[in-house]
């Protein structure tokens, strides 16, 4: 885990990072202060150093713990540890870390600070929550889908880093033909062997590697050769070099890479005994547990080859057949007398036991010394036993017994095994010592295989779920080349659903600029925000998306609003929070930004918070970014919008049995319909409140057109009666007319082109209340086009009105 210190810079924020373990530090500048928040809520670390600079905010008045700016990261650091620091603040925290980890002061520490030019930048804290690349209570958990449930620790880590912090552009397109050739590999591919970097140089550092990392370090060098000798993967190795540089910081090429990684798995098979040798067995003796030999040599057999220690191998195993001879001569009389004995439940008993607390074999009975002496076999041992003391002198039990020369046999076998121990262990420290001086390699190719690993993973997790690779284009160079710009997905499934299975329902987006969506509750339009946000990052990471094709621009920033809380500990409502961070998405929107704001300014009262919404779309409007804001708030449509490119986009709906259905498809225009008393009736509302409601809201409905009557004059006659109560009722009529008309005509001439029937012409009626149809359209196919009291459109066709 690193040392984190934070202070405020000419850019924004700066965050350095220090690895004691890995002697690294980098330096992270120009960060929002969401990014941020973000970095430290999903980092883990030993200490937080904050920086002086920090109680002032751009202005220069200490006001950091107030609202505004600097108020999250506050709320962010109040609650943990942390200490001030002055001074420059990179020198401060290395003298820091050197401090707390007794470091010498010429310990060096190397710059991996990957540079910021030409990437995106990293994701704010609403978008990780909100999009789940931050484990979020009810939030589908990206990992989850991008990677198969098999696929867990530093591969996992490695995306979600990925994900949070999106990789340069050059980076991306890299991973992404990396991924491309890893999905049409027909070869069998190495079981990718992972070790954490930072606990490998630090068993080499303290000389405590053991046997076992060592086999995995020779693991992981041979499958880097494995990759580099197979034809179809010598590609893929090549490439990875790139993204294990930027994860690293270190700069090796492949063909270093392979002669270092054959160089070492070759010293490493010279000392390290593999699995198989034959000379490494335990000891074994027919008179001595096996159990007492497996535990005294299995911490050191097996660990180095046995030509290395030839000597203290053959004196080991002298010494092991000197103790079975004097335990076949002290004891083995003995229990051959008393098996021999005949005598009924309560005579003699006795074994060779393994006494394993004291490490030793003794002789273990009761009621074995004759009443009479009589010469007889095993006497003569019986008089040689003695009782058995631990290693303080005090007795052992009534039942353990020994003989000075079992004992002394018992003392020349531990010292020939501690002796062979203690070289086994020399030899593992020397080698530990020789790798240090290779520890760059070894870094670069554990990281190397935890990235192949981590992208095969999620290749074969993608095709599975029959997801594809993005074009990824630079909206820049596509408009100085006259080509499109814009991001188009056909077929754009959630990212929590599996296509496999055949779930989900599939949009088509082309987006060119803003869209203002609007749709019923239930309708889709979050799902459709969260869909493209993660489908846009995954293409920017260089990954997979679910769609059926896709062409993403290399977005400079992906912000994703949606739904706040209020942060009592901060003193700030849902609404301030809300404004906190569409503050933050206007202030770093581009005309390169992907912006997603679901739900605009529903945490105040509707009428100034369709004006600041109304707002807010402008301002997205002028920057030129792409995006989508969705609402409820209608009456933003009758405000006199400043927009230039902003589009109008809906989520669909379709009436099924007298009943409106949402559809889940995005559509051109405009959606009033909320479907609000049906999600109410749905989720289990009470039957009595939801017609309350419904009486409720003809109420007042009826209440405004009263009060627009009065406004304007009493009501026409019958016979005048066309709706034309204002200007703006006449020009709503006239707009719904030529869109019918449009509709129809065009309808019409794709039915008749083939006959060549159609003459044209599209005739349309108003009918007024208490007024009927004409004549003519009896018998007559017709669409009719009903205005309801919410002022939205209820659209139908008819064989004939009546």
């Amino acid at each position: 885990m690193p040392v984190v210190g934070i202070s405020r810079s000419a850019k924004g924020y700066c965050m350095v990072s220090v690895l004691e373990t890995m002697k690294t530090f980098s330096l992270e500048d120009g960060l929002t202060e969401e990014a941020l928040v973000t970095k430290l809520r999903t980092c883990h670390y030993h200490y937080l150093f904050l920086h002086k600079s920090l109680k002032n905010n751009s202005s220069g008045t200490s006001s950091w713990r107030e609202f505004g700016e600097g108020g999250l990261l506050w709320a962010e650091c109040s609650g943990r540890h942390f200490e001030w620091l002055l001074g420059d603040m990179l020198d401060e925290i290395l003298f820091k870390v050197k401090e707390v980890y007794g470091l010498d002061d010429n310990v060096a520490f190397r710059n991996v600070t990957v540079a910021s030019e030409n990437r995106p930048r990293p994701l704010h804290l609403g978008t990780a929550s909100q999009i789940g690349a931050i484990q979020t209570e009810g939030i589908p958990f990206l990992l989850k889908y991008l990677l198969p449930s098999n696929c867990t620790g530093l591969p996992a880590m490695y995306f979600r880093d990925l994900l949070l912090n999106p990789p340069a552009y050059a980076t991306a397109s890299t991973i992404q033909d990396i991924c491309k050739l890893m999905s049409n590999v027909s070869c069998t591919i190495p079981e990718f062997t992972c070790i954490t970097p930072s606990k490998l140089v630090k068993l080499l550092e303290l000389r405590e590697t053991n046997h076992i990392e060592f086999w995995k370090i020779k693991s992981v060098l041979d499958e880097i050769l494995q990759l580099y000798s197979n034809s179809e993967l010598n590609e893929i190795l090549r490439l990875l070099v790139d993204p294990t540089w930027v994860a690293t910081g270190l700069k090796i090429d492949m063909e270093t890479l392979v002669k270092e990684c054959e160089s070492v798995s070759c010293r490493i098979g010279e000392i390290i005994s593999l699995d198989g040798e034959s000379n490494q067995k335990m000891s074994s003796h027919v008179n001595i547990p096996n159990e007492f030999f497996e535990e005294m040599e299995s911490s050191w057999k097996g660990r180095v080859k046995r030509i290395h220690l030839l000597e203290a191998y053959e004196e080991v195993d002298k010494a092991a057949e000197a103790l079975s001879l004097a335990v076949t001569e002290d004891f083995l009389p003995i229990v051959s007398r008393i098996k021999a004995s005949t005598s009924p439940f309560g005579g003699p008993k006795g074994e060779i036991a393994y006494a394993r607390e004291h490490k030793a074999v003794w002789f273990k009975g009761k009621r074995f010394a004759p009443a009479v002496w009589a010469g007889t076999p095993g006497e003569e041992q019986i008089k040689q036993l003695r009782p058995c003391k631990d290693s303080r002198g005090r007795k052992v039990g009534e039942e353990w017994f020994t003989t000075v020369k079992v004992e002394d046999a018992l003392t020349r076998y531990h010292e020939a095994g501690a002796n062979a121990k203690e070289m086994v262990l020399e030899l593992l420290r020397e080698l530990s010592g020789e790798l240090q001086a290779k520890v760059n390699v070894l870094v670069f190719a554990s990281v190397l295989l935890v990235i192949a690993k981590a992208l095969f993973a999620h290749v074969s997790e993608g095709r599975r779920r029959k997801w594809v690779f993005p074009t990824l284009i630079d909206p820049f160079a596509s408009q100085e080349t006259g080509q499109t710009s814009g991001m188009q997905i056909t077929g754009l499934l959630p990212y929590w659903f599996d296509a496999a299975e055949g779930s989900g329902v599939r949009n088509t987006i082309d987006m060119k600029s803003m869209f203002l969506l609007t749709g019923p509750n239930g309708g889709g339009k979050s799902s459709l925000l969260r869909s493209i946000c993660a489908a846009s990052l995954f293409g920017i990471c260089g990954f997979m998306v679910p769609a059926e094709s896709a062409t993403i621009p290399q977005f400079d920033s992906i912000m994703l609003h949606m739904k706040s809380y209020d942060s009592p500990a901060d003193g700030k409502s849902s609404f301030q929070i809300e404004m906190s961070e569409l503050r933050s998405i206007i202030a770093g929107g581009t005309s390169r930004s992907l912006v997603l704001v679901d739900e605009i300014c529903r945490g105040t009262e509707t009428a100034k918070g369709t004006c600041i919404a109304a707002s807010i779309v402008e301002t997205l409007d002028s920057i030129g970014c792409l995006g989508i804001v969705s609402t409820h708030l209608h009456d933003i449509f009758k405000l006199p919008l400043t927009i230039k490119n902003t589009v109008f986009k809906a989520m669909g709906s379709q009436h099924v049995d007298g009943q409106t259905k949402p559809t889940w498809q995005l559509t051109d225009g405009i959606c009033r319909e909320s479907l609000a008393f049906e999600t109410a009736k749905n989720e289990g509302v009470p039957e009595a409140i939801i017609q309350r409601a419904e009486e409720l809201y003809v109420s007042m409905h009826t209440t405004d057109e009263q009060d627009f009557i009065n406004e304007n004059g009493s009501h026409k006659t019958d016979k005048n009666l066309t709706l034309e109560l204002t200007d703006r009722t006449n020009n709503f009529l006239e707009e719904v007319e030529n869109v019918v008309s449009m509709i129809c005509e065009r309808g019409l001439i794709e039915v008749c082109k083939m006959r060549s029937e159609y003459e044209g012409g599209i005739r349309c009626v108003v009918i007024a209340p208490r007024q009927q149809p004409p004549p003519s359209a009896v018998g007559a196919s017709s669409v009719y086009v009903i205005i309801r009291p919410d002022n939205s459109l209820y659209v139908g066709q008819a064989s004939h009105l009546t």
